[in-house]
């Protein structure tokens, strides 16, 4: 008469358990590399989005440092701070165009990382507009 081997079943079922654990480990360990990587993607972005604020910022405080220049020659009336208020005020339009780029470049870096991060399909990007 045969009798069930109760061994062998239990050395199964620990098995798949076994099994059954370590992929649950594996799906983890996928999840937390994602993650950091995530994380360090967001850590990046953030630095670079920080960096160039601080380069606008720093131009932005030059203009104000060259208006209030501007200011004071244009107040002396001394014909030689008039003369020199004409490069100023060029420096101070060059300025504003560093600005502009300054911004042109972050809002482009700042849509192509928000982009990476959440791809989606074509047909996802479609605008529906109604058919006349």
């Amino acid at each position: 008469m045969n009798t069930p081997d109760y061994c062998s079943s239990s050395t199964a079922t620990d098995s798949s358990m076994a099994h059954i654990s370590n992929n649950r480990r594996t799906q983890t360990q996928t999840q937390t590399k994602t993650t950091t990587t995530e994380e360090s993607g967001d850590a990046e972005m953030w630095d670079s989005l920080n960096h160039n604020f601080r380069q606008v910022q720093t131009v932005l405080d030059r203009n104000r440092v060259l208006i209030q220049q501007v200011n004071e020659n244009h107040r002396s009336r001394i014909p030689d701070n008039m003369i020199k208020n004409v490069a100023l005020i060029q420096e101070i339009n060059g300025n504003i165009s560093k600005v502009v780029s300054l911004y042109s470049n972050l809002s482009s870096n700042f849509s192509s990382n928000f982009h990476q991060r959440n791809p989606r399909s074509d047909s996802n990007d479609k605008s529906e507009s109604p058919e006349a």
